[in-house]
């Protein structure tokens, strides 16, 4: 299991917990397994958003994730 460390306005589709377990071992699988747990995420997941693994940027779907890794979701930065 993994715990995924969500910011505070999503909350409110996770029955206002802030980490979340889940069983995962790649990025991927973290965004897929949130979208299957918590179906509300799902727009927010599709829009794009970043998952963050032991404080850098997965690069991919395929980043793997360990048994004691940091995973935080945040929303995906826009700008210029």
């Amino acid at each position: 299991m993994v715990a995924v460390n969500l910011w505070s306005s999503l909350t409110r589709f996770t029955d206002g917990a802030r980490v979340v377990e889940l069983e995962a071992a790649t990025a991927g699988q973290v965004l897929d397994g949130l979208k299957a747990a918590y179906p509300g995420l799902a727009p927010i997941v599709d829009a794009g958003v970043s998952v963050v693994i032991d404080g850098e940027m997965a690069t991919g779907r395929h980043s793997p994730i360990g048994p004691e890794s940091e995973v935080v979701l945040m929303q995906r930065l826009k700008g210029g």
